[in-house]
């Protein structure tokens, strides 16, 4: 199948957000989640943000918006061969998805933007520049191709309907069950150190714990075995839609040594039973396509998949 031509007979003119864009970005977010995936449209963020975000338009319309984020910042002591993680979010109006002029004119700020913000990450790593599509979204994922993107790995989007009835799994004693609030730095600190143990590679950035913590609705569940975690995943309630009822369950976790006891099903019988008792009507988490035992434990406590998505990734240079 062809790629349709776009004729641009009008000037773009692109540049950063600004405030009285408001009404142009929610007709532009309006029109690309009536035709497809709500999540794969970034919203602006605040503020402080919005040096991150440029918008094109023409004819005072807004036709495409893109933004770049750091998602992976590496503490020191991990491989040489570890990378940052900066990505990028590119959307056009629907009818333009195929107009790759209109994107081409948008990238390069994109790309500029990433590039400082690489400059601000330590330099003892490289950094990946990354894009997270859904499959569905095809011509997109095509644009990026073109652009010397290659393959990184895919996840899959699990939900869970709330009100099908949750199993009860017993605690293993001598283990204890809490919700921890992580009320200090250093109890965060105390977190993100066990996080980065478990994902090496990826560890959770400290800003991207303080923007989970003002979800609606966030809680982190833990396992301790005396004063230590063994185990925890945290949960909230979906602040990307005001209309959806969703709950959220991320970073499930079991430290290596406390494996096999029941205690992830347990964690997320808890988190289940949580969410539910908030009012909200389905949870959705994400896994590797690959990661075979992750997916068996998700089934066996009644998530099914519901999309697949993407990513891609060049070095930034």
């Amino acid at each position: 199948m062809s790629t349709p031509t776009f004729k641009q007979e009008n000037e773009i003119v692109i540049r950063n957000f600004q405030h009285g864009d408001m009404p142009a970005l929610g007709e532009l977010y309006n029109a690309i989640v009536a035709e497809g995936d709500p999540d794969s449209f970034w919203w602006i963020g605040n503020e402080h943000n919005w040096s991150n975000v440029f918008c094109a338009f023409e004819d005072g319309k807004m036709v495409a918006k893109g933004q770049v984020s750091i998602i992976t910042t590496l503490p020191a002591g991990r491989p040489s061969h570890s990378k940052h993680s900066i990505y990028v979010n590119l959307r056009t109006l629907p009818q333009r998805e195929h107009d790759y002029a209109l994107l081409d004119k948008v990238y390069p700020y994109l790309y500029t933007k990433a590039l400082e913000l690489k400059a601000t990450l330590p330099k003892e790593y490289g950094t990946h520049l990354c894009i997270g599509n859904p499959t569905s979204e095809v011509a997109n994922n095509q644009y990026f191709i073109q652009k010397g993107f290659h393959y990184l790995y895919s996840s899959f989007g699990m939900s869970r309907d709330l009100q099908e009835p949750i199993p009860l799994f017993p605690l293993p004693k001598p283990f204890q069950f809490s919700h921890w609030k992580m009320e200090s730095s250093q109890e965060e600190q105390h977190y993100l150190d066990i996080e980065g143990e478990i994902w090496p590679d990826a560890p959770l950035r400290s800003d991207k714990l303080t923007e989970y913590k003002n979800y609606p609705l966030w809680t982190a569940i833990v396992v301790r075995e005396a004063d230590t975690i063994v185990g925890s995943l945290m949960a909230w309630q979906d602040g990307s839609n005001k209309d959806t009822v969703d709950g959220i369950i991320e970073d499930v976790f079991i430290r290596e040594q406390w494996r096999n006891l029941g205690l992830a099903k347990y964690l997320l019988a808890q988190g289940l039973n949580y969410l539910k008792a908030h009012g909200l009507k389905t949870a959705y988490l994400e896994v590797l396509t690959t990661n075979k035992a992750a997916l068996t434990l998700y089934e066996s406590v009644g998530f099914y998949q519901t999309s697949e998505e993407v990513r891609h990734y060049i070095e930034l240079k």
